[in-house]
Parts: structure tokens; sequence; C-alpha cells
């Protein structure tokens, strides 16, 4: 719980012409109405009296204690600085900063779900990435295991002459001039060796 309160300046000090009343003897309303007037020594009164239900309120609303204390920092700091706006005739002193406190713990919980929320989406949309990424590569792997293994049941001719030509980047004249055949055997094996492929891939030919 918090145990002083803010500073607000020397220059705050309360004016000259107050009455000479102790502020430990006047109501809450009395004192909000000094401290709207910059009265420093009314303020710590208003502090020492609601500091203790500013923070059991944000305690139950917000539930850690840090956070509580933080909460009912700002809700009596914000009494220092708004003080002026007490309406008496709408309501009692220990209502007005009550509400203010509740407000402020309820920001705070809203405020904390939603960056968890953010935390949330973005940690998402990053295992959705990382998903489709691991994904990808191993449909990939699979296709390329698909090709060797489609691979392996071509002829050894066929096999040499398609790996030459697919995966050497050659020609099929260069194909042929490497294998020293005729560039019609060249394209014969690889037609051949290219419909047994076709077929074992599964993919669709015209007949």
């Amino acid at each position: 719980m918090p145990t002083s309160s803010p500073s607000t300046g020397s220059g705050e000090s309360r004016r000259p012409g107050l009455s000479a009343v102790p502020a430990g003897e006047r109501t809450p309303e009395e004192l909000l109405e000094l401290v709207a007037r910059g009265d420093q020594e009314a303020f710590e009164a208003v502090y020492d009296r609601f500091a203790p239900t500013v923070f059991g309120l944000a305690r139950s609303v917000v539930r850690d204690p840090a956070q509580a204390e933080e909460v009912a920092q700002e809700v009596l700091l914000e009494v220092w600085r708004t003080a002026a706006r007490f309406d008496a005739g709408r309501g009692s002193a220990r209502a007005w900063v009550a509400t203010m406190a509740h407000r402020r713990a309820v920001d705070r919980v809203r405020s904390a779900e939603a960056s968890r929320t953010r935390d949330h989406v973005v940690g998402v949309a990053q295992l959705e990435r990382d998903f489709d990424d691991v994904t990808e590569r191993v449909e990939t792997r699979l296709d390329v295991e698909r090709v060797r293994s489609c691979l392996e049941g071509l002829t050894p001719r066929q096999r040499e002459s398609i790996e030459l030509s697919y995966y050497g980047g050659h020609s099929q004249t260069q194909v042929a001039g490497l294998l020293k055949l005729p560039l019609g055997t060249i394209k014969t094996r690889m037609r051949d060796g290219l419909i047994r492929l076709r077929d074992c891939l599964g993919v669709g030919g015209d007949d």
C-alpha cells in the first residue's frame, strides 16, 4: 500500500487566508475544496485518509500488489490534479475517489489484456509463418525424394540421359555429344524416360 504522497512542489503550499482549522479535523469534502485551491497540507490529509481504500479497491481489480500500488499512486495524483472537478452536490468525496480508483484499475486490466492479446496474435502469426515454412520445406523434400525414387525406376540409360539434361543443364544435342550417341537415340531415351517419370509421379498427360 502507498505510504507517502506524491510531491507537489514547494510553490503549491497552502495559500494564506485559509481557515486555521487543522486539516485532520475537516470533512473529506472540505479537504478536496482546499486541495482544489492548492493546499498541500489538505492533500496530505486526503492521501492519508484515502490511500488504504484506493489501494484496496485497486487490489481487488488488478490482483497484483505492485500493479495495485501503481494504480493507487496514479489515482491519488489525479485527485491532486483534478480536485476542482469534485462536485459535492453529486456525491460524497469518498464515492468520487472510489469511482476514480475503480475506473483506473479497470483501465489497467484492459491495457494488460490488450497487451497479452497483441502478444498472442503476434505469436500465432509467427507460429503460422514458421509452420508454413516447415510445411513448404517438407513438401519440397518429399517432392525431391519422389522424383529420386521414380528416377531409380528408369533404365540406367534413360536415367543417365535425363540427369545430364535436367540436372546437368545440357541440351539434348550436348547429351548426345557427351555420350557419343546419335541425337535421335538420346531423344527416344529421354522421351521414354519422361513418360515413365510422369506415370510414376502421377502427373497427368495428353493421351
